[in-house]
C-alpha cells in the first residue's frame, strides 16, 4: 500500500512552513473555513502531473507574502507500487536507487524567477512532471466539483483524465503530445500562405498516433469503472452507468487533412479525442445525471470515485489516496458511517471537516487541527 508518511510544505498558499506526518489509513483535517484544509489536500494533489485540485496557475499557490517561491516534498513509505512495464524506465531517468526500505521521495514547486514553471525531484534527481504518475496515484472529490454534470465537456474529460491517469501513468504524456501537435497544427492553419503541407502532414499524423492512445485508455477505464459500478454493492450510493461519447471513428491522420479546410475557418480542430464527453446516467432511474437532483448528483460523483478507488486499488495492487473536501458535511449520519465503513482499510483518506464532530465514527485516524497557518496534531 502507498502511504504519504511525510508532507512539508514551505511557502505553499497560507503555510510558510508546515509538517504532517501522517498515518496510513484516515488522515482528517478539522478547522474553521479559510483555515487552510484544502490547501493542504491541494498540495498533495500537486504530487501527480497536471494543475491540482483547483487547477489554479502555480503563481498563485505561492505565499503572498513570501519569496514568490514555493515547494513541497513528501516521502512515500513503504515501497510504492511501480508498474511493471515503466518500473525499468522510471529507474533509469530518476538514476537514483530506491533506499533498502524503499522509501521515495517527491518534491515538486516553483523558483521566483519562474513562478510559473514547475520543478520535480525524485528522489534528488530532476525528473518530468509526467513521472510522478509512476509513483502515486491520488484520486480527490470536492465541492467544485459537484456541478461536474451541468458543466462543459472539457470539464467532465479533465476528471476523466484524472481516472485515466490513476491506472494508465502513461496517459499524461500521450495527452499532453497530442494537444501540442493540435496547437502546432491549430497555428498553421491560422496562416494558411505559410502552412507547410510536410509539416501538417506530420503533425496529424502525431495526433493520430497519441490520440488514439488517448482514446483506447479513456475508453478501456470507462468500460472497466463501468463494469465496477454495475457490481458494486447497494449500500446508499448511487451507481452511475458511464459511456464515451463524441466518438473518433475512422483513420484520424486521414480525416484532419480532409478537414483543413473547415479546421481552419473554425479555428479550432474539429474532430479527435478533444471533443470527447463522459455520459454518465443514473442506474436505478435511467435518468441522465445532468437531470438528476443536486442529492443525487453528489451521490453519483462519490460513487464513481469509491468504485474507482477500488478500480485502481486492483489494478494497480496499491490503493490511491483518495483526498475528500469537505465530503461529511453534505451527507446525513447513515451515509456518512456507511462512507466511513467503505473506506476503512481501503488506503490513505485524506479528509476535511469544519466540525470534528463530523469525524464520529472513524475509529482510527490521524487527526490534526487547522488554524492560522498552523497544523497541530489533535
Amino acid at each position: 500500500m502507498t502511504v504519504l508518511s511525510r508532507l512539508v510544505l514551505t511557502d505553499f498558499r497560507n503555510y510558510a512552513a508546515a509538517l504532517i506526518e501522517p498515518g496510513p489509513g484516515f488522515v482528517l483535517l478539522s478547522g474553521d473555513n479559510g483555515a487552510g484544509k484544502t490547501n493542504v489536500l491541494e498540495a498533495v494533489s500537486l504530487l501527480t502531473p497536471g494543475r491540482g485540485l483547483r487547477g489554479a496557475a502555480l503563481s498563485e499557490m505561492a505565499r503572498s507574502d513570501g519569496p514568490g517561491a514555493l515547494a513541497i516534498s513528501a516521502r512515500l513509505n513503504p515501497n510504492p507500487f511501480v508498474p511493471s512495464e515503466v518500473e525499468g524506465r522510471s529507474r533509469q531517468r530518476v538514476s537514483t536507487s530506491l533506499d533498502t526500505n524503499g522509501v521515495v521521495e517527491l518534491g515538486t514547486g516553483t523558483l521566483a524567477s519562474a513562478p510559473d514553471r514547475r520543478q520535480v525531484r525524485i528522489n534528488g534527481a530532476t525528473a518530468a512532471v509526467n513521472a510522478l504518475a509512476e509513483w502515486l496515484s491520488v484520486l480527490w472529490l470536492t465541492p467544485a466539483m459537484d456541478r461536474l454534470f451541468t458543466d462543459s465537456a472539457g470539464a467532465r474529460r479533465r476528471f476523466l483524465d484524472r481516472l485515466v491517469l490513476a491506472l494508465e501513468p502513461g496517459h499524461a504524456h500521450h495527452a499532453a503530445r497530442y494537444e501540442a501537435a493540435m496547437r502546432a497544427r491549430n497555428k498553421l492553419l491560422a496562416e494558411p500562405d505559410a502552412a507547410d503541407p510536410a509539416w501538417l502532414a506530420a503533425l496529424e499524423a502525431g495526433m493520430a498516433e497519441h490520440g488514439a492512445a488517448v482514446a483506447e485508455a479513456r475508453l478501456a477505464t470507462v468500460e472497466a469503472l463501468d463494469a465496477r459500478l454495475a457490481d458494486s454493492p447497494d449500500d446508499g450510493f448511487a451507481r452511475a452507468s458511464l459511456a464515451l461519447e463524441g466518438g473518433t471513428e475512422g483513420n484520424l491522420a486521414d480525416i484532419l487533412r480532409a478537414k483543413r479546410g473547415r479546421d481552419a475557418a473554425a479555428g479550432r480542430a474539429t474532430h479527435g479525442p478533444h471533443r470527447h464527453d463522459l455520459a454518465v446516467i443514473h442506474r436505478a432511474t435511467l435518468q441522465p445525471a445532468s437531470r438528476c437532483s443536486t442529492g443525487e448528483q453528489k451521490a453519483l460523483l462519490l460513487g464513481i470515485i469509491l468504485g474507482h478507488a477500488e478500480l485502481v486499488a486492483d489494478r494497480r495492487g496499491a490503493a490511491p489516496i483518495l483526498l475528500l473536501d469537505e465530503v461529511a458535511a453534505h451527507l446525513d449520519p447513515g451515509r456518512r458511517a456507511a462512507l466511513f465503513a467503505r473506506l476503512e482499510g481501503r488506503g490513505q483518506v485524506w479528509m476535511t471537516a469544519t466540525e470534528p464532530a463530523l469525524f464520529e465514527g472513524i475509529a482510527a485516524a490521524t487527526h490534526y487541527a487547522v488554524a492560522g497557518g498552523q497544523i497541530v496534531r489533535r
